[in-house]
């Protein structure tokens, strides 16, 4: 059984900074999976945020470039998003997702709200 458990998420002023993470355990080969943060906003549907390569090649949304880093530990089995300068359109339910051709696991998410 393999679990995504994020964290890090919380109430931030616009302009701050927050550290989401996201913990993988079970039966997977954590370094050969690329990785992602998606996101859900209130009525809107999931969107990508970022994704990193089991190489450390990185991609991001155009709203977030330059504002949000992805990473990733593989000896911790964690993914982390560093998330800068945050607006309230940051505003949503932030998922982690592991992928490996056809095998797709997902978090539970965890809640990010910026006020402004």
């Amino acid at each position: 059984q393999v679990q995504l458990v994020e964290s890090g998420g919380g109430l931030v002023e616009a302009g701050g900074s927050l550290r989401l993470s996201c913990a993988a355990s079970g039966r997977l080969t954590f370094p050969i999976y690329q990785l992602a943060w998606y996101r859900q906003a209130p009525g809107e549907q999931r969107e990508f945020v970022a994704s990193i390569t089991n190489g450390g090649s990185t991609n991001y949304t155009d709203s977030v470039k330059g504002r949000f880093t992805i990473s990733r530990d593989n000896a911790k089995n964690t993914v982390y998003l560093h998330m800068n300068s945050v607006k309230p359109e940051d505003t949503a339910v932030y998922y982690c997702n592991a992928n490996w051709y056809t095998i797709n696991y997902w978090g539970q998410g965890t809640q990010v709200t910026v006020s402004s």
